[in-house]
């Protein structure tokens, strides 16, 4: 009996205090159309609920035009968007979770099951790779049914395939920052790496609009490359396929070394 009072109690106690959630999704840039969601969340939060905003107008506007290269700029920016997405998983999932992880003292639970350590790595990919592909399906969905872009069905999913595919840096990059930082800075330092890494590729607006000194450095960054496999789907990339693959090879070298130099560390520290 006192086994069962003590289960049932915390349940209860968490139920109880759990926040009530909503999300929201502003499709229109006007401000008029921009006013519902905004009084809604204002109203959800004074009420104690937990609120989230999803403004998925960017780049609406321009989904119809065309590029010099005949390329639509809708797709283009799909592609862009579905590679910013699918390294985001990578890296804060990885990056986020292996740190709290940490701080939590999981590894060390998990030094205590049956469970190689290879087969956790796996199955954390294997995840990872699930959400990717629901968030890639998810945006497509949206630009076709919303934004009116239109591809083949084969575009569509050889720029998927490609994608995913092409994320093993990032999941090593992700690796690097959770093992090199703490619970509480993680979060800070995948934003800090990750998104000017991603804006200064191309990735938020086609290249050509950024300044001089950014396209300069942009083809010696991960993302750029990595948003080559999804411009590629779209011919609309400016570089060769092996010559992207190359460059995420290298990259996935680097990053893994430094994943697993901190892994090491982390191993000495804690047993050695």
């Amino acid at each position: 009996m006192t086994a069962t009072l003590h289960s049932v109690a915390p349940v209860e106690e968490t139920e109880r205090i759990r926040p009530k959630r909503i999300a929201l999704i502003a499709s229109k840039g006007t401000l008029d159309q921009a006013y519902p969601p905004l009084i809604l969340a204002t109203t959800a939060a004074s009420l104690g609920w937990e609120v989230g905003v999803f403004f998925t107008f960017f780049g609406l506007p321009y989904a119809k035009q065309i590029l010099p290269d005949g390329t639509s700029l809708g797709a283009y920016l799909v592609a862009s968007f579905a590679a910013y997405s699918v390294g985001s998983v990578m890296v804060f999932g990885f990056g986020i979770g292996v740190a709290i992880e940490r701080g939590q003292k999981v590894d060390l639970l998990m030094r205590a099951t049956p469970l190689p350590p290879l087969i956790a790595i796996l199955a954390k990919v294997l995840n990872a790779l699930f959400y990717a592909l629901l968030s890639l399906v998810i945006l497509i969905v949206y630009a076709v049914v919303v934004g009116g872009i239109r591809q083949g069905l084969t575009v569509w999913l050889d720029m998927m395939a490609r994608l995913l595919a092409g994320s093993v840096p990032f999941i090593a990059l992700g690796f690097s920052i959770g093992y090199l930082c703490g619970p509480n800075v993680a979060p800070a330092v995948a934003n800090l790496v990750y998104l000017p890494l991603s804006f200064a590729s191309g990735l938020f607006m086609p290249l050509s609009q950024l300044p001089g000194f950014v396209r300069g450095i942009a083809p010696y960054l991960p993302t750029y490359h990595y948003g080559q496999l999804g411009w590629s789907a779209l011919g609309a990339n400016t570089e060769s396929l092996p010559v992207s693959l190359a460059w995420l090879a290298g990259y996935t070298l680097l990053f893994l070394a430094i994943a697993l130099r901190a892994y090491q560390r982390e191993e000495s520290r804690k047993f050695g």
